[in-house]
């Protein structure tokens, strides 16, 4: 690439960089490797004219034992992007997309696509890869004027070998730029876990470095410059150089592995990447570390324990797993249970667990009364019970597996008052209580029945079925109510129905023709009702005529103890009604009318 000239009036700038963080992680007997090839016809910098190729291929090889694992599928060029490619003719599209832009009089974009081949990988193996329809040929005359025109594409293979040690092997990817703009570039790699640095090892995928420009441009790691001589000089790196196939043609892309044995400690969780430029323009996309790793890394899961309604113990069946490790997880490996924070339980693993192997266990934990219904039910393994662990592992972040709860109860309610209706005999009475229906609840999703008795209620059986026009035989009687909930619980209340003697109705009117109509001197709500009544009849002359009571029937016009013709002639009487009611204590009195 030429060099770019800076002038006072140019605004410069970078802007979507996407930064380089963990895309993936694999422990166990693993290794990576690099294929890919360029598009470009020559370097940039010694293009006469714009000229890139939409095709090229380049040779997978693995050894004897070697098992694919993992692909990833990177590709990246100038413009605003191309997402749709072909892989020995398969067709391709993107699932993540990265992009730069440059800003240097004109607008430069740069993209990167990915998409994870896995299984087209593992079906065709070792052997030729082809890719196809990468077509960036409209955005080279724009590109060709600071020579920033390229594509490219990359595998990036992970396979696994039983002959292998024991490695943890992360893949970063994001996009970041070191150029004469931006001369630096510091990039931290996390979640390291170094036990042993033998044959450690880095790997970077690099987009538009140059080979002829190496103006201050150096890779450090840790503070410390690498290089792989004669193929990547101390000062210059990014050279476009494949460093699987010894090739120093891949124009404007870099497939470059170092050693770094000697740059990296044992006991690091972390590694700072160092990048320089005081000319050239690289975006790194991609960064492959592999590191030899024995170390266990406990996990615990537990599906959602069965639920009771109103109880507060609960049985976890847990499963405690030693997946993607590299060393046994010890016997003995605390275990915590949390609800919302506070320790509920505790325990321990049983046996050693191999690599890639699992335990199973059974804990019964009581939920404090001070935990809400809805709670945070956490359980973590490698926990002293206070978020403590005893066991180094490759990741102390993946320990703890969370569930939201929602313990069951039986529904809230209204309490129903006690019913109270006139008596219509020897304590029967009717009732309206269907309103209750609605007040009873404080959730209209609750279901609110009616029933004779608490039995009933709680089989759910028999239930009243007239709530409106209810008849109780006898009262005082207990009316028994059913509040269910959604989840199925449900609680149990009543109500009492009592009856009152209410006001009798005198008819004051008598004709004793055996017509069927008046023919007595009838009360309403007065027999069966007020038991202990008396009733007496005078006439106009305040002649007292006739005594009744519950034990004899209406008068009918007759004159007690008459001598002679008993029939009291027509007339108007009068009448004292004593109900001898604690409710009544003062007579009834009036008048009533006698027809003959």
């Amino acid at each position: 690439m030429k060099k770019l000239q800076v002038f006072i009036l140019f605004i410069f700038q970078l802007s979507f960089s996407q930064s380089i963080g963990l895309y993936n992680q694999f422990n166990g007997r693993y290794d990576f490797t690099f294929v890919g090839n360029t598009l470009n016809p020559a370097e940039n910098s010694f293009q006469l004219s714009p000229s890139i190729f939409t095709t090229s291929d380049a040779s997978l090889s693995l050894t004897s034992g070697d098992v694919i694992e993992s692909a990833y599928l990177y590709w990246a060029g100038c413009g605003t992007g191309d997402f749709d490619v072909k892989l020995n003719g398969t067709d391709i599209t993107a699932t993540r997309t990265f992009s730069n832009v440059l800003v240097q009089g004109n607008t430069y974009n740069f993209f990167s696509a990915f998409a994870d081949v896995t299984t087209q990988v593992q079906s065709t193996g070792p052997g030729v890869y082809t890719l196809s329809d990468l077509d960036v040929t409209s955005f080279l005359p724009l590109h060709f004027q600071n020579r920033t025109n390229f594509a490219g594409w990359a595998l990036i293979v992970v396979y696994k070998n039983p002959a292998l040690p024991l490695n943890q092997l992360n893949i970063y990817d994001g996009m970041q730029v070191v150029s004469v703009f931006s001369n630096f570039l510091d990039v931290s790699l996390d979640a390291l876990n170094v036990i042993d640095n033998v044959d450690a090892k880095i790997g970077f995928l690099a987009w538009e470095g140059d080979s002829g420009i190496a103006v201050t441009e150096s890779l450090k790691i840790n503070g410390n410059v690498i290089s792989n001589p004669p193929l990547n000089p101390a000062n210059n790196a990014f050279n476009s150089t494949n460093s699987v196939t010894n090739s120093n043609a891949l124009y404007n892309m870099d497939l470059d592995i170092y050693n770094i044995e000697n740059n990296i400690g044992v006991g690091d969780t972390s590694a700072l990447i160092q990048l320089s430029s005081g000319q050239d323009y690289v975006m790194v996309n991609a960064i492959v570390t592999k590191l030899n790793s024995q170390l266990p890394d406990a996990r615990i899961t537990f599906p959602t324990p069965s639920l009771s309604c109103n109880v507060r113990e609960l049985e976890i069946e847990y499963t405690v797993t030693n997946f993607n490790s590299t060393a046994d997880l010890p016997a003995n490996t605390p275990i915590t249970f949390y609800a919302d924070g506070i320790v509920i339980g505790s325990g321990f693993t049983q046996n050693i667990i191999p690599i890639d192997g699992s335990e199973n266990g059974t804990i019964i934990v009581n939920i404090p009364t001070s935990i809400p219904l809805n709670f945070d039910l956490m359980a973590q393994v490698d926990d002293i019970g206070n978020g403590t662990g005893i066991i180094n592992e490759i990741s102390e972040s993946n320990n703890s597996f969370n569930l939201m709860i929602q313990l069951l109860a039986s529904p809230s309610f209204n309490q129903p008052d006690e019913l109270l209706s006139c008596n219509l005999g020897l304590s029967r009475a009717q009732f309206d209580f269907s309103d209750y229906e609605e007040s009873i609840k404080t959730d209209p999703s609750h279901f609110v029945t009616f029933y004779e008795s608490e039995a009933n209620a709680i089989a759910e059986i028999n239930a009243i079925s007239n709530p409106s026009n209810y008849e109780a035989v006898t009262t005082p009687k207990l009316i028994w109510v059913r509040i269910e909930n959604m989840d199925g619980c449900f609680s149990i209340t009543s109500f009492l129905l009592k009856s009152r003697n209410c006001d009798p109705i005198v008819y004051n009117a008598v004709s004793p023709n055996a017509d069927g109509l008046n023919d007595f001197f009838y009360i309403s709500g007065l027999r069966d009702i007020f038991l202990n009544f008396n009733v007496e009849i005078y006439n106009r002359w305040g002649r007292l005529i006739w005594t009744g009571n519950h034990n004899k029937p209406d008068w009918n016009g007759e004159v007690e103890h008459a001598v002679g013709n008993k029939d009291a002639p027509g007339g108007t009487y009068y009448y004292i009604l004593y109900l001898n009611d604690p409710d009544y204590p003062n007579p009834i009195n009036g008048y009533l009318l006698l027809k003959r």
